[in-house]
């Protein structure tokens, strides 16, 4: 079944969103006029899911790895945390349980934070850190990780939070 495989690869090294990959395999596998008009078995269909799943996770992990902090592909953890949301939605769509890849980001936005307060508190780098304190915390919360984990001084390497009145003049 090569056609299938060759789908499971372009859903598993997709890009920044996994389910349009998805979605756009099972039509041209199964419905497509001009794709191969295959009979997917639930085996098939959940390998496709699954492969999603797993690049989810890889994006989610990405911006928060400090590897990648000097790559083009880095985003920051804003990024992170729009792709948490996406996977986490992606998650309820399909049914599937996010537990065991939450205890592992969560262990990851540790790890980064305190390896990014190193960096800058040593004078190494600037912060990478581009989203607000608030939202770490948000953050940090919906993965599990209590605030108290997060180092105090983790509040001066965020953007400053915009009091609303600023935010109007943005617009």
């Amino acid at each position: 079944m090569d056609v299938l495989e060759d789908e499971w690869y372009a859903v598993r090294y997709s890009g920044e969103i996994p389910e349009v990959a998805l979605h756009s395999a099972l039509y041209y596998l199964s419905r497509d006029a001009g794709g191969p008009g295959l009979k997917l078995g639930p085996e098939q269909k959940r390998s496709l899911v699954e492969a999603a799943e797993m690049r989810y996770q890889e994006i989610v992990l990405r911006d928060m790895q400090q590897v990648n902090r000097e790559t083009p592909a880095y985003r920051g953890i804003k990024r992170s945390i729009i792709n948490w949301h996406r996977y986490r939605m992606f998650c309820r769509r399909q049914q599937l349980e996010s537990g065991s890849f939450r205890r592992e980001a969560a262990a990851a936005l540790l790890l980064f934070v305190k390896e990014e307060m190193a960096a800058v508190e040593g004078k190494r780098r600037e912060t990478s850190i581009n989203c607000t304190y608030d939202e770490l915390r948000g953050f940090a919360a919906e993965l599990g990780l209590p605030a108290a984990l997060l180092p105090g001084a983790a509040q001066r390497l965020c953007c400053p939070q915009i009091p609303p009145m600023e935010q109007e003049k943005e617009r």
